[in-house]
């Protein structure tokens, strides 16, 4: 247990303090109210408590963490967000219903695939529980999990994807047992099999089915919706079910209509008109004689990564109140007149439930400035060309009102110091005192790019060409493979100095050896931009970086690209008094641990290695002390980190 920051509101000497830090990478716009900056210029997390908060400082878990031998990079979930957002979204659809007269209730269910991590599921399961909050499965794996860790009964298990008849078993003996287990058909194949499994075993099913809405849907993911959309049946084949069903006296078993629009919707209108559609296939079923009484509207709830509260990829142009309102009004618009009774709603909501409960934190390890050494005339070599000396006059009578001509000028002389160097005509030395010269005119001509009323536009990268490097202690693939895959904006910013004025303009890279191994997009108050303003690291001094709202889908799709493992993952719970606990702490993959993963035995590995070392000291190379402290030496690299560890 840990005890509370004591505030600092000093702020540097440039007048820079915490609330220009919190508007520069726009916090308490994406945090939700979960996270902020603390008066001494540390990111902290809040918890609410009734009426009452908590906060905690990032930094402080941190030192925990790095007191229990737990290094960077790391995964930390605080466990009372993911509680608040269940608690969030369940309470929103509860002030909807009420508002407008809903005559039924409201069935959250989990989408598994989002994270699939243990820990986060028994979170769900648990506190879910008092609002019946359920799950949804994709495949037998999944259900496997649902089934085993939900013990309310009253919540909802929503089997969707392709389903064989031994999913479909399990499924059916799970409704025999009281579970409200739904199969959802994805098509007319799928329904043969569940209606031939469930007549052996006598037990009736509960069917829904995925129509293909036609509405198209802002975001990443609008080229596949509509009638594009590789979700749902078609209406003909929605009329097969209906004859197949009731041919075999079934029709009874069909109770919930799908409808999936796409995930993270960032338009509320999206929302509203894909609902309308869907309740007119809902009334359709039931003017056909099912049954009916469920309607899932799939995912789609948004995160707003960006903060900008509009229809843009990464953002959102709503509040989860207004979601829930305008789902349960467009319902009454449409049922009402028919007489048709309001059906249990149902969202499978999985972003907006867990993405921000979870963080990565990394340290960084280097820093690669574009600040070239300055180079005086004695530098030169005696001998030198003429276009380097050029090139040095350039840089020594650098012209403010001649900016554009001097830019020309040293980009045209270190082309020609490259072409002698490539014919053998200038040395090494020459083509790197050139490099030098070039960029310092560079950073001449940037330092004037603010105060230009027009920038050319040859110039106007210019600043993102110049900015640092960052090396962060992490690997993008496995930890953010959405920021590769998909360009996903996350927020990400240094968790303290945040009193400080952050001087420094960069992209972050990680420790793959590939070029798409790095981050250079980031989302600002004043739009996106290629590079995030950051600290000068200090010598001997760690500098974190935190990556925000990452609890969905990135421990799932992470890879193990250069064979970097799982980072080490920490819980904690907040407490009422503004102490905290650590839950639940997991030790990342060693380098055994990924080894075994694509198929290597370390243990052979090791005898292979001995064997190596037992050959050197029979040819006289190292000594048998040798041979133990290099054995030592790989086996402890063996079971240790995959990351970067210090010494």
């Amino acid at each position: 247990m840990n005890s509370p920051i004591t505030p600092d509101t000093s702020a540097d000497a440039s007048g820079w303090d915490v609330e220009k830090s919190a508007q520069l990478y726009g916090i308490n716009n994406w945090g939700s109210n979960y996270f902020s900056v603390s008066p001494s210029g540390e990111v902290q997390v809040t918890v609410k408590f009734g009426e009452k908060t908590a906060s905690v400082s990032l930094m402080e878990i941190i030192d925990g963490m790095r007191a229990r031998g737990l290094e960077m990079p790391a995964v930390l979930r605080v466990r009372n967000l993911l509680d608040d957002r269940i608690d969030t979204l369940n309470t929103a659809f509860a002030r909807a219903i009420e508002a407008v007269d809903y005559k039924n209730v409201y069935r959250g269910v989990f989408p598994i695939k989002v994270n699939q991590q243990c820990h986060v599921i028994e979170e769900i399961a648990d506190y879910g529980q008092r609002f019946h909050h359920g799950f949804e499965a994709g495949s037998k794996a999944e259900l496997i999990i649902a089934l085993s860790h939900l013990k309310d009964h009253q919540s909802l298990v929503v089997c969707n994807g392709y389903k064989d008849a031994e999913f479909i078993e399990l499924g059916l003996y799970a409704r025999q047992m009281g579970i409200q287990c739904f199969f959802v058909l994805e098509s007319l194949s799928e329904l043969k099999t569940i209606i031939s499994v469930s007549q052996q075993l006598d037990i009736k099913p509960l069917i829904g089915v995925r129509i293909r809405s036609s509405v198209e849907v802002d975001g990443h993911w609008s080229s596949d919706s509509g009638d594009r959309s590789i979700f749902g049946i078609s209406t003909t084949d929605l009329l097969e079910v209906v004859n197949m069903l009731r041919n075999e006296d079934m029709l009874e078993c069909l109770q919930l209509l799908h409808c999936h629009l796409g995930s993270q919707i960032p338009n509320i209108r999206n929302v509203r008109f894909g609902v309308l559609e869907a309740c007119r296939f809902y009334a359709g079923l039931v003017q056909e004689g099912a049954p009916m009484g469920y309607l899932d509207l799939g995912g789609g709830l948004a995160v707003d990564y960006e903060g900008a509260r509009a229809s843009t990829t990464h953002s959102m142009n709503y509040n989860i109140d207004e979601y829930c309102a305008n789902i349960c009004e467009s319902i009454i618009e449409t049922l009402d007149p028919l007489d048709i009774s309001h059906p249990v709603i149902v969202s499978e909501s999985g972003r907006a439930t867990v993405a921000y409960s979870s963080m990565l934190l990394f340290n960084v390890l280097d820093v690669r400035h574009s600040v070239p050494p300055a180079v005086r005339e004695e530098d030169l070599p005696k001998d030198s060309c003429e276009m380097l000396r050029n090139l040095f006059e350039v840089n020594q009578n650098f012209d403010p009102e001649r900016y554009q001509e001097c830019f020309n000028d040293a980009l045209f002389y270190r082309d020609e110091v490259r072409e002698l160097f490539y014919h053998g005509q200038a040395s090494l030395r020459e083509r790197a005192l050139a490099e030098s010269l070039h960029e310092s005119v560079l950073q001449k001509v940037n330092q004037l790019i603010p105060s230009l009323r027009r920038v050319p536009p040859e110039l106007e990268n210019l600043p993102d060409q110049l900015s640092d490097i960052y090396y962060g202690n992490f690997s993008l693939f496995q930890s953010l493979p959405d920021i590769w895959a998909i360009d996903q904006l996350f927020p990400i910013m240094p968790v303290h100095r945040l009193t400080e004025e952050p001087s420094r303009k960069a992209t972050i890279a990680d420790l793959t050896c590939d070029c798409d191994g790095k981050i250079d997009s980031f989302s600002t108050p004043d739009g996106n931009s290629h590079t995030l303003q950051l600290h000068p690291v200090r010598d001997g001094e760690d500098y974190f970086l935190g990556v925000f709202l990452v609890g969905a889908y990135q421990e799932t799709l992470g890879d193990l690209h250069n064979l970097f493992g799982d980072t080490n993952v920490v819980n904690v719970s907040v407490n009422e008094d503004g102490t905290f606990d650590f839950v639940r702490e997991f030790q990342g993959d060693s380098i055994a641990d990924v080894l075994s993963y694509v198929e290597y035995e370390p243990k052979q590995m090791r005898e292979q290695f001995r064997q190596v070392a037992e050959a050197a000291v029979r040819s006289g190379k190292i000594n048998v002390a040798q041979r133990q402290k290099i054995l030592r030496a790989f086996y402890d690299s063996m079971y240790g980190y995959t990351y970067f560890e210090h010494i």
